[in-house]
């Protein structure tokens, strides 16, 4: 038989890409996660879901988990007749802290452990080209799968997010994250049609220099945060679609805060240097409708326990 008999369970965190200047580039992984348990029986697909979006997710193939799993199964050639998911979410939906992304990779991860040599197919890096490609864009995926801080990118000979790579920033370190998270939704399709298809050379080049600085900020030099996190390629073009993100982002930053949008946004992260004095300080900025924690970085990344 291709598959293995015993359920899996998979624990993804949830993330935030760009960090500022590192757009489709930089992510992190964050310590909220979602849970996804899967099992092979019966027929057709099957999807319970508790926490973040019970009662609106799809419970059949339509569910992102399920749909990446059918599209893992696929690559490596073998269909099961029936699969039951039940997934436990925290991670809030549609609010720029990587749930598609976090969905995704439980699916390929789930499928490649219940075939019986999936593993041995398909390494760490296979999965992360996989659900770059589906996902469209790896800066949520490759923290998503390596726990820290990343960096993404696609090898100019290969087109496309099917080509991704990426690396963990493995001397990242005394950063403690503070995320803010408003109660209207935001989707990222929307939040990139309004991106430019070119920008100014002064722009990127301001771009290119931030995202250079942000490295060394994450790696030992935090006092460098604030200026390290400026950014002209995407922050300002979507601020006319959410202007409560960007009123707060901007208050944060008077106040001395590395705050960016958090993905597409509509939440916003703060990259504060490690210490309780500080982010209570910046909690303290959270407005009326929105919800704000802080919230460690998490180190291990997508999580697998068979059984």
């Amino acid at each position: 038989m291709p598959f293995v008999d015993s359920p899996v369970t998979v624990t993804v965190p949830a993330t935030s890409a760009n960090l500022g200047p590192g757009f489709d580039s930089l992510g992190v992984a964050l310590a909220r996660h979602d849970t996804v348990t899967a099992r092979l029986g019966g027929h057709g697909v099957r999807v319970r879901v508790s926490g973040e979006g019970a009662g609106e997710l799809p419970p059949d193939e339509r569910h992102l988990v399920a749909s990446a799993m059918l599209a893992t199964f696929a690559q490596l050639g073998h269909q099961p007749d029936g699969l039951e998911l039940s997934c436990q979410n925290e991670i809030p939906q549609a609010r720029g802290m990587g749930s598609s992304s976090a969905a995704i990779v439980a699916g390929v991860l789930l499928a490649r452990q219940l075939v019986a040599d999936g593993p041995a197919r398909l390494d760490q890096a296979a999965v992360i080209r996989l659900a770059a490609g589906i996902e469209g864009h790896p800066d949520n995926v490759a923290p998503c799968v390596l726990g820290g801080f990343t960096i993404a990118w696609t090898p100019a000979a290969e087109a496309g997010p099917g080509g991704a790579r990426a690396l963990r920033i493995t001397d990242a370190h005394g950063i403690g994250p503070v995320i803010f998270v408003p109660g209207q939704r935001a989707y990222t399709a929307a939040a990139r049609a309004v991106l430019p298809a070119a920008v100014p050379l002064a722009d990127a080049a301001f771009n290119a220099a931030r995202t250079a600085l942000l490295i060394r900020a994450l790696t030992g030099a935090p006092e460098l945060l604030l200026e390290a996190t400026e950014d002209r390629l995407h922050q300002g073009y979507r601020a006319a679609a959410m202007p409560e993100t960007a009123k707060l982002v901007a208050a944060l930053r008077e106040r001395g805060a590395a705050a960016v949008v958090s993905g597409a946004g509509p939440s916003v992260l703060v990259l504060a240097p490690d210490g309780p004095d500080l982010a209570q300080e910046v909690l303290s900025a959270c407005p009326d409708g929105w919800w704000a924690a802080a919230v460690a970085v998490d180190g291990h990344g997508a999580q697998v326990a068979a059984g």
